[in-house]
């Protein structure tokens, strides 16, 4: 199945600590670029996610964005420094018997002084963080790929479609060329008869004369290949995935092939013809820019 470089994917995944909210978004590029905007804490699981998505995207302008909330309160701890709480204690003894006053040094007192006690943070477990993380990156990766599948079968429809319709010209094409040359052959031997009056047309020469311009105008083997070429984009997307870039070089093929036709022939029906070709031609190649 082919798909859309165009997706959107979010997830939540929580539990009773924490949680992760993640978000994917993409627009058409030609190679696969994947920026990841994630908090501080989770800096560390850039390589990791990165691995993930690859699974999942093969090309396109990847934009994720990665949020992190800790509901708990008692990640954070309060440390005694004894050290430096003894350090204190034995300065202020010192100041009380320099000077002769009453040492009145109380617990609460000590305690406020600087850095007796600090807050800090308890270290997460990075393994079950990783797990929560992992799983939010995946079920948003897993949405994020269905929207591109769905518009990739929209996109899918639409180009069978227009090649259908391609197939049609070229039909007409091929049906048109055989007229064209028994139309030249009727104005040439109307014309040579009108200058020879009553004297016997060769026709051998008229023969010649007719297959140099059918050689001239011949567009068989720019029709073969046009109909190949639709037969093998039409299977394309319906037998394989990640076709973008194959797609792109059939369809700058088919656009040669037209292109040849319309230097070939000057019959103003299949001149038009082959311009509604280009034409189509153009509108495949817009389309297939979207496809991964």
């Amino acid at each position: 199945m082919i798909k859309s470089m165009t997706g959107f994917g979010r997830s939540e995944v929580s539990n009773e600590e924490r949680k992760i909210s993640v978000e994917i978004k993409a627009v058409n590029h030609r190679y696969c670029d994947i920026s990841i905007k994630l908090p501080k804490k989770l800096s560390f699981f850039d390589v990791g996610i990165r691995n993930i998505l690859k699974k999942y995207i093969g090309r396109g302008k990847v934009d994720v964005f990665i949020s992190y909330e800790d509901y708990t309160e008692n990640n954070i701890c309060v440390k005694y420094n004894p050290d430096l709480a003894k350090e204190y204690y034995d300065n202020l003894k010192k100041i009380s018997e320099e000077f002769g006053i009453e040492n009145d040094v109380r617990t609460s007192v000590l305690s406020r002084y600087p850095e007796v006690f600090t807050l800090e943070e308890q270290t997460l477990d990075d393994g079950k963080l990783w797990e929560l993380v992992e799983e939010a990156v995946i079920k948003a990766a897993e949405e994020f790929v269905e929207t591109r599948i769905t518009e990739g079968e929209n996109l899918k429809k639409d180009l069978i479609s227009k090649l259908n319709g391609m197939s049609i010209l070229v039909d007409f094409i091929e049906e048109r060329y055989p007229q064209i040359v028994n139309e030249y052959r009727s104005k040439l031997l109307a014309k040579v008869t009108e200058l020879l009056q009553d004297t016997k047309v060769d026709e051998s020469i008229l023969l010649t004369e007719v297959t140099v311009y059918a050689d001239k105008i011949c567009v068989d083997e720019e029709t073969v290949r046009l109909k190949s070429h639709i037969n093998n984009m039409i299977n394309t997307l319906e037998d394989s995935d990640n076709v973008g870039r194959k797609l792109d070089f059939i369809a700058q093929e088919m656009n040669r092939e037209a292109n040849t036709i319309l230097s070939k022939i000057s019959d103003i029906d299949i001149t038009n013809k082959a311009i509604d070709l280009k034409t189509e031609i153009e509108k495949i190649r817009e389309q297939i820019q979207n496809i991964e």
